[in-house]
């Protein structure tokens, strides 16, 4: 089926790019932050930091240092008229923006490695069109193309997909077991006391009839509330506050207890789900995150999903969070404050839990008559080999009620030239790649979604559709007051590149990324939010 194209698509952004890049440097070979006593430091009396989190005395500030991130590298330009097929699992994680608020809070800028572009841009709301609750499609595809923000010679395509939220009383039961690491580590304010924040939050958002169990986990594992109704409140406040850290972190039998605790409570039909909750410190039992990985894999065939919300720092372990949480058809967060954490557990946690698609791939094709280059910012690590859009086995993204997905690519039109900035990855050359093609002449780009519906078994079929643009549809120039949104997603990403450092990131583009989401500091919280933090940077490029 085809899904008709609107001017205001829900969330993938693909960016067309053309013109010369210019790389960066931060100046003395790293960010400067003004006012590092902002948000911590020994000027941190006079304000919160602006997720609400209180502020720290210095002594009291803590550190990134021992957090563990993996680069996840840069894609290249890739010719069309090689491969004309980029293809990528769905990702709706936050947790490096989380990590760049969590760092910023504190005066200091995050570690290039933890920057993943997508999760920058998929951590805000847009207001894309949302389908029916009970439509066959679970969401609506929109696509747009319109000129670069940041390079007025390039264009920008974006893709927008936005799941459908079911009404509120067809929400369905639900089984919640909360496994908490109540190791030493989870000591520090920024830490347990969050983990409690978003247990008794996320109570509000559950009917009396759903379940909540917790398992803790240190230098041993522990049930400490058995499958309780959430009509039984009390029980269940009394447990989270009697919450203590000490001990190692025994977080495979952890995660093995979980499990068990999920299995006695199961919901036929309903949602079946474990939230990890941890610094990311696994250090006694399992803690190759192979080893995790096939752990969870082999839990998921279960039915029963997973969810890492990653605490504080100095033990985070990024990578592997991220992995166990794909692994888990679950969404990877780090809670940055009391706020956050309050936020997260009465909006957010049953998004995760409440899936309208799984397995959701995007097949996007580029026509080489009118498409000479392109590149996908981001998604990196979601990459999906091209023959496998169509194996219903392999295992890809997962879309909650009412969430959205967004990617970016930059494409280099015919006639253009391809950006080659110091540094950038070799573009990706040679023989034309044999396989179909369905695009038509006459579009420009073709985008192809597959997924699969909630619950469905690896081998069950999957559901497909598509959406396409024409060049003629290419919107020059860009209307700001119509295109806020597109504005908005697109100086995310070029804000990820400058703080990634690599070679597409130009400093020299803060000044228009200022001018831009200064004119959308009221549009909703979350962007005010993210301009207080903005103008607390001071980023130059060298000259």
């Amino acid at each position: 089926m085809r899904t008709s194209i609107t001017r205001s698509l829900p969330l993938l952004i693909l960016s067309l790019g053309v013109g010369a890049f210019t790389g960066c440097a931060f100046e003395g070979g790293s960010a400067e932050w003004s006012d590092p006593g902002r948000y911590g430091g020994s000027d941190a009396g006079a304000a919160p930091g602006p997720w609400g989190a209180p502020p720290m005395d210095e002594a009291e500030t803590p550190t990134s240092e021992g957090d563990a991130y993996e680069a996840v590298g840069t894609n290249p330009f890739v010719h069309a008229d090689h491969d004309p097929f980029s293809t990528f699992a769905a990702d709706v994680d936050t947790a490096s923006y989380d990590i760049f608020v969590r760092d910023a809070q504190r005066g200091t800028r995050p570690q290039p490695d933890s920057v993943r572009l997508e999760e920058y841009v998929n951590a805000f709301d847009y207001d894309y069109p949302a389908p029916a609750h009970d439509a066959v499609v679970p969401f609506l595809i929109d696509l747009r193309g319109a000129e670069h923000p940041f390079r007025p010679d390039i264009m920008q395509l974006r893709v927008g997909i936005q799941a459908a939220t079911p009404p509120e009383f067809e929400q369905l039961p639900s089984n919640l077991v909360f496994l908490v690491d109540s190791s030493g580590s989870m000591r520090s304010g920024d830490k347990l006391p969050l983990v409690q924040e978003v247990i008794l939050s996320s109570l509000d958002q559950l009917t009396t009839a759903d379940t909540v169990s917790i398992v803790t986990y240190a230098g041993s594992t522990e049930v400490r509330l058995a499958p309780t109704r959430v009509s039984d409140r009390a029980a269940i406040e009394r447990a989270v506050n009697s919450l203590s850290a000490r001990g190692s972190t025994a977080g495979a039998s952890g995660i093995h207890l979980a499990y068990e605790q999920a299995e006695a409570a199961r919901i036929e039909g309903g949602f079946n789900h474990v939230v990890l909750m941890t610094d990311g410190d696994f250090n006694v039992g399992i803690s190759d995150t192979e080893a995790l990985v096939a752990l969870i894999e082999e839990k998921r065939t279960t039915g029963i999903t997973l969810t890492a919300l990653g605490f504080g720092s100095g033990n985070l372990n990024d990578a592997m969070m991220e992995r166990i949480s794909n692994s888990g058809n679950g969404v990877y967060s780090v809670i940055t404050s009391e706020e956050h954490a309050r936020r997260y557990g009465s909006e957010d946690i049953l998004h995760t839990a409440h899936f309208v698609a799984q397995d959701m791939k995007l097949q996007v094709e580029f026509n080489p008559e009118h498409v000479l280059a392109y590149r996908l910012l981001g998604y990196e690590n979601r990459a999906i080999a091209d023959d496998d859009f169509r194996d219903d086995v392999v295992d890809a993204g997962e879309v909650g009620a009412g969430l959205r997905v967004t990617a970016l690519y930059e494409v280099v039109l015919v006639g253009q030239s391809i950006p080659t900035p110091d540094g950038a990855p070799e573009v990706t050359s040679g023989e034309p790649i044999a396989g179909d093609r369905v695009i038509e002449p006459s579009e420009l780009v073709r985008v192809r979604v597959r997924w699969k519906d909630r619950g469905a078994s690896a081998e069950d079929p999957a559901h497909e559709t598509w959406a396409a643009l024409t060049p003629e549809e290419l919107l020059t120039p860009l209307d700001p007051t119509a295109d806020a949104d597109f504005l908005w997603a697109s100086s995310m990403a070029a804000f990820a590149e400058v703080l990634k450092e690599n070679a597409f990131g130009d400093p020299a583009h803060l000044e228009r990324i200022a001018e831009i989401i200064d004119g959308q500091r009221a549009a909703d919280d979350d962007r005010g939010r993210f301009v207080t933090l903005f103008e607390s940077l001071s980023l130059s490029p060298t000259p």
